[in-house]
């Protein structure tokens, strides 16, 4: 079926808004585009937290074309001051006739309100075009805003039989480069990456952003270490970047420890213990409440069955090598215990699959 025009107008908002990812946090991401005549007169995206949104962009790009033309949003515009104005006092100033929104804004306090705000005032407003992928473009934030909690990515990169490393615990490189270069993609749109103390300590990772020529964002680093046993030596702690590390700690570990991470500028976070470990939904809540939208899980085994276990994954980027490691004392992908029943298994669905390089790529979301 052919594409409308508001369909492939709300399609081109949708793109624009994919060009702040990384950066708006913890705003959604927001395209916008004015079409007058049947021609796009302005556009525009929100591209950093404080700076003026994709309305206004727009509109000052469009300048007097504005006047009876159609302003297409893939989510509803704000009718609340925050570090900006209200957008719809912009858009009623610019005479923009009609409002084409991909979906209502999620969060309790404000849904809706923009939309009834505009059409009170004799404006045209349509929602719902294109509305599963502007969804899907702003998952992160809808979780963040309606759950108060990061969206949670787990990332692994496996053997064909579902190994993370061979018995001797080595695991460089299972994927090749170009995965690796997504996965560094992958770091530069999200808020924070997480980490078992056990990957530290085996491959002393420095989890930066690094795209060749292009500049990175180093997001939040988050380490969980119970016991405070990742030496003081590692590169995670003695790094040039921009971005904090922060050590997720049982709150009775070694005061002296504690105090030698912070002098060389590591934060301390202090998580009740659960079943043995730190617990996850506690971390993430206290995550949450600092205004993390989105945090990437890289390992290891144990972490990725804690968090899978717990129900708080998300999100799943599974990349499969063409290799077979095999053996039974090579780490498995998720450790624990495991499941009794293939009943009881944790099930997957909306699974896309693609190569990248000579790795496959399966993306997929929790069933349940």
């Amino acid at each position: 079926m052919a594409e409308n025009a508001d369909e492939k107008y709300m399609r081109i908002a949708l793109n624009l808004a994919s060009k702040g990812r990384g950066r708006t946090s913890p705003n959604p991401l927001v395209g916008a585009v004015i079409v007058k005549d049947n021609r796009i007169a302005g556009q525009g995206y929100h591209k950093k937290a404080g700076e003026p949104h994709a309305e206004i962009n727009a509109i000052t790009a469009a300048g007097r074309r504005t006047q009876g033309s159609d302003l297409y949003l893939n989510l509803e515009p704000c009718n609340h001051y925050g570090r900006t104005p209200p957008c719809t006092q912009a858009i009623l100033t610019a005479g923009i006739r009609r409002v084409v929104v991909g979906m209502c804004d999620p969060n309790p306090d404000v849904k809706g309100g923009g939309i009834e705000f505009l059409r009170s005032h004799g404006v045209k407003v349509e929602c719902g075009i294109l509305e599963k992928e502007c969804l899907r473009l702003n998952e992160a934030f809808i979780k963040y805003v309606t759950e108060k909690r990061p969206f949670v990515i787990m990332k692994a990169a496996a053997s064909m039989d579902g190994k993370i490393a061979t018995r001797s615990g080595d695991a460089r490189w299972i994927t090749g480069e170009r995965a690796r270069r997504f996965v560094h993609r992958l770091r530069n749109e999200v808020d924070a990456i997480l980490v078992g103390a056990g990957t530290v300590i085996k491959d002393d990772p420095m989890l930066t952003t690094r795209l060749g020529q292009k500049r990175g964002r180093d997001p939040l680093r988050v380490i969980l270490d119970s016991g405070l046993k990742i030496p003081l030596t590692a590169r995670i702690f003695n790094l040039d970047s921009s971005a904090q590390t922060l050590v997720a700690t049982l709150h009775n570990t070694s005061d002296d420890k504690k105090r030698r991470l912070i002098e060389k500028g590591v934060e301390i976070m202090a998580v009740s213990t659960n079943q043995g470990g730190l617990d996850l939904a506690e971390l993430l809540s206290k995550l949450g409440r600092r205004g993390i939208l989105s945090i990437l899980i890289e390992g290891g085994g144990a972490v990725f069955a804690s968090a899978i276990q717990s129900r708080l994954v998300d999100k799943f980027y599974l990349f499969y090598a063409p290799i077979i490691i095999g053996g039974t004392k090579a780490v498995d992908m998720v450790g624990g215990e495991g499941i009794n029943r293939i009943a009881g298994a944790f099930r997957l669905k909306d699974m896309k699959t693609r190569k990248i390089g000579d790795d496959l790529l399966v993306e997929a979301y929790p069933a349940g």
